[in-house]
């Protein structure tokens, strides 16, 4: 499904009592499908990174040669309410395409508008969904393994599935 960037922010009541940010699985792509090189795919993993752990927790993520996914949870910002995705996302595009020109030939757009986004459900699909952005460069044919696959990350740190279900 594809979501614009007006959508309210929803919260759920985990069972400590507290509102948790949901989790979502999102992913955007590249204009046309452009083909990134390696070290553009680097650019955009650092920007993904750029600000986990301060706005966002990032469980999994990998940076294809023409699309991202991204297994991520907005954190609450001072105001209480939430980093939305189409600000994370607007913030990670911004930069990368700007940063992208310099470190392979490309004039012009960069990303496709918008984004396809999942709000996760549940431990089970967090898991399913977990083990597909793992496998994404395998079933690509782009490496024999995950483990090779230098454009794709977890966060050691929150491996285990958050209260957000």
């Amino acid at each position: 499904m594809m979501i614009g960037d007006g959508l309210r922010e929803i919260y759920d009541l985990n069972s400590v009592g507290f509102m948790t940010p949901p989790i979502y699985f999102v992913t955007f792509c590249t204009w046309e499908r452009l083909e990134l090189n390696l070290a553009a795919r680097q650019v955009v993993m650092e920007a993904c990174q750029y600000f986990h752990g301060e706005r966002y927790v990032i469980f999994a993520g990998v940076v294809m040669p023409d699309h991202v996914h991204l297994l991520i949870q907005p954190w609450l910002k001072n105001s209480g309410k939430c980093w939305t995705i189409g600000s994370i996302l607007h913030s990670i595009k911004g930069f990368s395409s700007k940063q992208i020109p310099s470190v392979m030939p490309h004039i012009g757009k960069v990303w496709q508008d918008g984004r396809h986004e999942r709000r996760i459900s549940g431990d089970r699909q967090f898991q399913a969904t977990l083990n597909y952005i793992h496998q994404n460069p395998v079933a690509s044919g782009i490496v024999s393994s995950s483990e090779f696959y230098p454009y794709l990350w977890s966060d050691p740190s929150s491996a285990s599935v958050p209260l957000a279900f």
